[in-house]
């Protein structure tokens, strides 16, 4: 349905990759089965890379095998080369996100690869899935493209040359992320624009950073063009190792929030991801955690705003 959105957590992933304490595994099954119980479907629950280089992450397998016992729950995993893909394959995702960074140095930083290397590794990743009949969905994570904090200005031509090759590599989905939190709201509309051009209705989802305060208002940039996917982190936490400063992603609570009082679907009760937050609290007592609606609470009226949207 048109006014149906999809919320993907992807703080199980890019939250706790960017922080110094690990989470334990417990801890994790409990939040992703607290965010399921809360109506979310959509999770990116971890990135399959070497324990050395992540060991927040270190536990990538048996995470995964908890979420695919959810009924419904569509199971992603971030994976930065083939390797992390077949391993990946291996454990069952749904889901796969390549991270392709536009930026030339973020992408020697974040997968040791110029972008276009990391297109053809891109490519071998398409060639294992097809050649297990595996099914499953690979979709081109582009990063970078609104700014970057190491490269600076990243041109609009770059990004559309990144996605020809990520289609012509085999995506089955691009999604565009504002790594750095660079994005305003008119670089979104004039970048969705360029790559729709390009990638079509294969361009579905969008990944804001809040470091400037302009998530939500890239997000309804985003709506008011047709995107329908959108990745948010509980409490905001997040953020990329290699991308000093950019901080935090969209809190989930507050995006969801601030859809059903739009009139859109969610499915997703933010009651239920207010109490998620305890989690966090309780396995990672040293991390900030944000967010406006839970130091605000939930207006009188929001009632009213969600039984209109559903």
């Amino acid at each position: 349905m048109a006014d149906h959105v999809h919320i993907q957590e992807v703080g199980l992933r890019d939250g706790l990759q960017s922080i110094a304490a690990v989470m334990p595994t417990a801890a994790k099954k409990r939040w992703i089965k607290a965010a399921y119980d809360a109506g979310l479907r959509y999770i990116e629950v971890t990135s399959f890379v070497p324990p050395r280089l992540l060991p927040q992450l270190a536990d990538a397998a048996e995470i995964v095998d908890y979420a695919l016992q959810l009924e419904g729950l569509t199971v992603t995993a971030l994976v930065p080369n083939l390797k992390g893909a077949e391993n990946a394959l291996k454990a069952g995702v749904h889901r796969m996100v390549a991270p392709i960074s536009v930026s030339t140095q973020h992408s020697l930083a974040n997968v040791r690869r110029a972008p276009m290397d990391m297109v053809q590794e891109f490519g071998r990743i398409r060639e294992c899935i097809d050649a297990q009949n595996a099914g499953t969905t690979l979709i081109a994570g582009l990063s970078t493209v609104f700014g970057c904090t190491l490269q600076g200005e990243v041109p609009i031509d770059d990004v559309c040359n990144v996605v020809r090759g990520s289609l012509a590599a085999g995506a089955d989905t691009v999604a565009l992320a504002d790594t750095t939190g660079h994005a305003t709201p008119t670089q979104v509309q004039e970048m969705i624009g360029a790559v729709r051009s390009v990638a079509g209705e294969r361009l579905r989802s969008m990944h804001f950073h809040d470091t400037r305060g302009m998530g939500l208002a890239n997000t309804v940039i985003a709506l008011q063009n047709g995107i329908r996917e959108f990745d948010a982190s509980l409490a905001g936490i997040g953020g990329c190792p290699h991308a000093p400063g950019a901080t935090g992603n969209v809190v989930t609570e507050d995006l969801v929030f601030m859809l059903e009082s739009m009139g859109y679907r969610t499915g997703i009760s933010v009651e239920g991801l207010l109490a998620c937050r305890s989690i966090l609290t309780e396995a990672l007592p040293q991390e900030p955690l944000y967010g406006f609606i839970h130091r605000a609470g939930l207006p009188n009226t929001y009632s009213t705003h969600q039984r209109v949207s559903q």
